[in-house]
């Protein structure tokens, strides 16, 4: 009798569930995986070798792009390793904005992990609900930066710009009458700092509309309960970091461990799971969602309690104010030369890492003195999470290798780089 032997599959490279342009090659005996094969490279975009062709500044808007569901927190590590190696800080109002948009921008992760992660498992009602709440965190970035997406809003030595005193409002319109502008208009009559706080007053609510869809979910927990388990010794020798790690129990988070910028001002809790399955995991980013909207109003707080410079006033990393340039020959050379030369950092290496939404993000940069980075070096979390891929799929079901890709939350512009 002719022997069985296992057959391939192609999951990917364009499957919905793949997050991204993903082929994985599956070893199946019937319907359980033996092997996955993740293959990467299909979106390689070669950001680390671009940024040795361009200035400093010229490569912040590349890291927007990297992982394209959180955005400002790419910027975030790229500054603070740009700062390191030219020994400066940014003003404190500065550290605060970063950490409250870094905050901002890690609801927006989870909610896209959490909408995207329940459309895989067979919920399409939880996706509609989370991208009603990332469409005002999506106006709090334009009304800060001018792009909905790719902000580019954190610089070398602070921000951009302070926030801005006024939100846009709504116009009425044929399809939508006077009421239903005002209505929308009612959160939107102050600064942005109010809008953030009428946001973060009605968040936790919203939250406990998703938990009321999944957490105690017949359907859900059959999907996620004792599946990709991880122990706490094996994920720290993965690699892991982030949800990944805190769900099995590991209370690691470089945001209390290792504090940068005013981490160690604010009060925050770090959720860990107890049985490293993709539904603790799930539980982890729930309760962190809960955590950063505490630190995004303690933030809201202090930023309206106390004004003050939001970039540094050295005009060799950051450009002059504009009616200064406009008046002031001296600083217009400044200007000039800082848009078309760019900033000349000293001889040296540094490596920043901050707490990301997806895990631990670095970069590493070496200069030679010159006006762009001799090398840099990212260090994605989604890339050691998709390398974990075969051990956490292996016994399981086909079925679930969707609920896996979906607990690792990994977005391809970060892993291919």
């Amino acid at each position: 009798m002719a022997e069985i032997k296992n057959y391939t599959l192609n999951f990917g490279p364009q499957h919905p569930a793949a997050h991204g342009v993903l082929r994985m090659v599956l070893e199946l005996d019937g319907e359980v995986v033996q092997r996955a094969d993740p293959h990467v490279g299909l979106l390689h975009r070669a950001t680390e070798k671009l940024a040795e062709h361009k200035t400093f500044i010229q490569s912040l808007p590349y890291m927007d792009r990297l992982d394209y569901v959180s955005m400002m927190c790419n910027e975030h590590a790229y500054c603070l390793a740009i700062e390191k190696l030219l020994g400066i800080e940014a003003p404190v109002r500065a550290q605060y904005i970063r950490v409250l948009f870094s905050e901002i921008t890690r609801l927006l992760n989870h909610l896209m992990w959490l909408g995207s992660h329940g459309n895989d498992c067979g919920s399409s009602t939880i996706l509609i609900y989370t991208f009603r709440e990332r469409e005002d965190l999506f106006d709090m970035y334009e009304a800060a930066s001018g792009a909905r997406m790719h902000a580019a809003y954190f610089r070398p030595g602070g921000v951009y710009r302070d926030l801005p005193d006024a939100m846009p409002q709504y116009q009425a319109s044929k399809v939508r009458g006077a009421s239903v502008a005002a209505a929308r208009n009612r959160s939107r009559q102050g600064s942005l700092l109010d809008f953030i706080d009428d946001f973060a007053q009605r968040f936790p609510k919203l939250l406990d509309e998703y938990e009321t869809l999944l957490t105690d979910n017949r359907i859900w927990k059959q999907r996620t309960v004792g599946i990709g388990v991880v122990s706490p010794e094996r994920a720290l020798n993965l690699g892991l970091t982030g949800p990944m790690l805190r769900g099995s129990g590991v209370a690691w988070d470089l945001r209390k461990k290792q504090p940068y910028e005013v981490y160690d001002r604010v009060d925050f809790d770090i959720p860990v799971g107890k049985n490293g399955d993709s539904y603790d995991r799930y539980l982890v980013r729930m309760a962190e969602m809960r955590e950063a909207n505490r630190i995004i109003r303690q933030c809201v707080d202090w930023l309206r309690a106390n004004p003050g410079p939001v970039i540094v006033e050295n005009h060799k990393v950051a450009p002059p104010r504009r009616e200064a340039m406009k008046t002031n020959m001296e600083e217009l050379i400044h200007h000039f030369k800082l848009f078309s030369e760019g900033m000349h950092v000293p001889e040296g290496e540094a490596y920043a890492a901050i707490e990301h939404p997806k895990g631990e993000y670095g970069i590493y940069l070496i200069s030679d003195g010159a006006n762009k980075p001799y090398r840099m070096k990212i260090r994605p979390p989604g890339f050691v999470h998709l390398s974990a891929m075969d051990e956490l799929a292996r016994g399981h079901m086909l079925a679930d290798v969707v609920a896996i890709m979906g607990t690792l939350d990994v977005v391809f512009g970060e892993i291919d780089r």
